[in-house]
């Protein structure tokens, strides 16, 4: 059994999220991801936290599969280990401080001028250039930078997203990137080099509240978990104290839940509510009508009895009810692998190759593939300085 980038061979100098999320995806699909860390330390994301059996919970979740080489970049022998495994490598990854890797000789440039077939790539908070070019970048202020905070939360109070989300888009802009990069390269013979701005790929994301705001007028309100121009969507309490949530997308499925479930054909008719612009603006009224009608029912019932009129629903889970969930579990969806504290459990990722299963290596230890990798790509030994 073969995978899809089996025989690729990526560098990354990665830390934190962006660029080990990315990374994780090629190794995930086969690819060889030689992780450059610090010696001792490295990434400072190992330290974030101790929760997954002593190990950092971030950590454990993207870098499986990958092999850590320990080098002191302010080192001579450092710098000349990293070139001369680049010259040797398809992909380069980097998310360093900005001007980082070009400090270091390791920008786009000087290596694609040693390896005219190596991808690079970078990953920074806002983009080579430009007034933001050299501000820190965490994914929190990312968020705000880019206009997702005003818009999530309630009305009384803006919040982040509950996930490193800025990071997340663009480490698959990123990974998305590399794999058009690879198909170019067996068109061209040539590499190519790829800048990824964290801001740029959450306003990509952005494209909703920026069309509405820019032609509307006004930005989407903060409306909780409900939909600032569509309704009736969100959560609806029920009976027994429980929410269930809903959406309705067109017409025809607000005909047939006034029908089956409101039981009440003329709701649908209501002056108020006979459009979704008009239940947008009339969305308090239209959901003392839908809890009404939900008051003698549990969250579970109402939510078959949408599921059996072809309504979209979902009960509220936490996230022991995602670890628990019947449809992964069905779908055989989770994956053992090992780790320095044992047997850990891990989703398959999302995008399944029929006829191949997903890497799922073990998680090094810092600096557990030195030796052997800098001897394997012929880097001059120097045991005292490598350790």
């Amino acid at each position: 059994m073969t995978n899809p980038l089996d025989g690729l061979v990526v560098l990354s100098l990665e830390q934190a999220v962006a660029a080990p999320f990315a990374t994780r995806q090629l190794a995930d699909l086969g690819a060889r991801v030689i992780k450059i860390e610090r010696p001792e330390v490295g990434d400072f994301a190992r330290g974030y936290d101790e929760t997954v059996r002593g190990l950092a919970s971030h950590f454990v979740w993207l870098n499986r599969s990958k092999q850590s080489v320990a080098l002191d970049l302010k080192s001579e022998y450092g710098r000349d280990a990293v070139l001369q495994l680049a010259r040797q490598a398809d992909v380069f990854v980097q998310n360093l401080a900005p001007g980082a890797a070009a400090r270091l000789g390791l920008d786009a440039d000087s290596l694609r001028a040693e390896n005219p077939r190596l991808i690079h790539v970078s990953i920074s908070g806002y983009g080579p250039g430009g007034p933001y070019s050299a501000k820190k970048a965490y994914d929190l202020l990312v968020q705000c930078e880019a206009g997702l905070v005003s818009i999530t939360g309630t009305e009384e109070e803006p919040s982040k997203v509950g996930i490193s989300i800025a990071d997340i888009a663009s480490g698959m802009y990123a990974y998305s990137g590399i794999l058009t990069a690879l198909i170019q390269r067996e068109r061209t013979a040539e590499g190519v080099t790829i800048e990824i701005s964290m801001l740029e790929a959450l306003a990509e994301w952005m494209g909703f509240p920026l069309n509405f705001a820019m032609y509307g007028g006004t930005p989407p309100a903060r409306t909780g978990a409900r939909h600032a121009a569509i309704a009736p969507y969100g959560p609806f309490l029920c009976g027994d104290g429980k929410q269930v949530f809903l959406g309705i997308q067109n017409e025809r499925e607000w005909a047939t839940f006034c029908d089956r479930i409101l039981g009440d054909p003329q709701v649908a008719e209501d002056p108020r509510f006979v459009r979704n612009s008009l239940r947008v603006e009339h969305s308090a009224q239209l959901q003392v009508e839908i809890e009404r009608s939900f008051a003698t029912s549990t969250a579970e019932r109402v939510a078959d009895l949408l599921e059996a009129a072809g309504i979209a629903n979902a009960l509220l889970r936490d996230i022991d009810g995602l670890a628990a969930h019947p449809q992964l579990a069905a779908r055989r969806r989770w994956i053992d692998y090992d780790s320095p504290v044992g047997t850990l459990r891990a989703l398959v990722p999302p995008a399944t190759f029929v006829g191949s299963s997903p890497v799922a290596g073990p998680i090094p230890e810092v600096g557990e593939h030195t030796e052997a990798v800098l001897a394997e790509f012929g880097v001059r030994a120097d045991v005292a300085r490598v350790r």
